[in-house]
């Protein structure tokens, strides 16, 4: 049993800047052509069609929490045992140590190839963790409190996707449905890494005062997300043919280069550098979720396990140097989100669902 006194808890609406935070990330800069390689100008369908599985994945996770009297944690222990539940719990670890360590790459990248190739790399690896560390340290409403002002604080950039549409031809996303199912589900498939984010839900769950109250701002925080990558998407089925879309890797960045301002020249330099903000909330959370684990799990104070997760994203984000590895790394991690949201949740949920109609029928 996980009880957490009511003076660490957050309120029940932060849970909207909690998922939406953790869901837009550093995918939002080039998600368009990994989702358009099958479905082409039916991309914005898969889009949505996985912010409706997102919903049923955040369902379950409130379902498999209710009544469990701590996390995921709690849950595996009393499905599992002491040992297997630990054991899946650590692998768990591994998953949001994996997911920060991809984000932080993927942005280290992005600010390589458009800003600065010769930036030292472990510098600002080690001064970024630095400042993560700093945040988590002060506990889960510092959090919190950054996952809100990452998402309030660079919204304006929300703006930047109306000035393509001066150039727009809408007639590129007709006709509707020309692809095949098996294209949009593809496509659906790989849309997976760019919306993760629901499942910390899993781990911070006991910090959420109110959690019956909490749920449907979970699902306004997903349906935020949805509506915020689907106008994205069809920004740049409009702007681009589908064969440019496939030649650009970051798509957002390039139509940030056409925005012209009295004041900037080159909007996309400050798009890149504003979304410093965005991907913080998504390490803060991840790796406060991994060192949350370890804590519960090996009662070891969560002030060293943070130290260890810190420590880890530290040395396998330099690990990874050329465009081939970071490309292996989103790989890596999109099959193994994929196998986190749409298999391990619903079997989870499955299992818990058995075992306390079990339960009610011994008593």
């Amino acid at each position: 049993m996980i009880k957490i006194p009511e003076r660490f808890q957050v309120s029940p609406f932060l849970v909207f800047y909690l998922i939406h935070s953790l869901q837009f990330g550093v995918g939002v800069l080039g998600f368009q052509r990994v989702v358009a390689e099958k479905s082409g100008h039916d991309a914005w369908i898969a889009v949505i069609l996985a912010g409706v599985l997102v919903h049923a994945a955040l369902w379950m996770i409130y379902r498999i929490l209710k009544g469990a009297n701590g996390n995921v944690i709690t849950v595996h222990k009393e499905i599992f045992g002491k040992w297997l539940g630990g054991l899946l719990s650590m692998v768990l670890t591994s998953y949001f140590l994996l997911l920060a360590i991809t984000v932080l790459r993927s942005y280290l990248e992005i600010v390589q190839v458009w800003m600065f190739p010769d930036i030292n790399q472990m510098l600002f690896t080690f001064l970024f963790l630095l400042l993560v560390y700093y945040i988590i340290s002060g506990g889960f409403r510092v959090v919190t409190g950054v996952s809100f002002f990452g998402v309030i604080l660079p919204s304006y950039l929300i703006f930047a996707f109306f000035f393509p549409l001066e150039f727009a031809d809408y007639r590129s996303i007709l006709p509707v449905f020309d692809h095949s199912i098996k294209d949009i589900v593809i496509s659906t498939k790989d849309m997976s890494l760019t919306i993760l984010g629901v499942e910390a839900l899993l781990i911070y769950y006991p910090f959420l005062k109110n959690v019956e109250k909490s749920q449907k701002w979970a699902h306004f925080g997903v349906a935020f997300t949805t509506v915020l990558y689907t106008f994205i998407c069809l920004v740049s089925l409009v702007y681009f043919s589908e064969e440019q879309l496939q030649k650009n890797v970051w798509a957002t960045l390039t139509l940030w280069k056409i925005v012209e301002m009295p004041f900037v020249e080159r909007f996309e330099y400050i798009g890149i550098a504003n979304w410093n903000l965005v991907i913080l909330p998504n390490i803060c959370l991840t790796l406060w979720c991994a060192s949350r684990i370890i804590k519960d799990v090996t009662k070891i104070k969560q002030k060293y396990t943070v130290i260890f997760v810190c420590l880890l994203a530290f040395i396998s984000v330099n690990f990874f140097q050329t465009r081939e590895q970071v490309n292996m790394l989103n790989d890596i991690a999109g099959k193994i989100g994929f196998g986190v949201l749409y298999i391990y949740i619903p079997a989870l949920f499955a299992l818990t669902f058995v075992f306390r109609k079990i339960k009610e029928k011994k008593k």
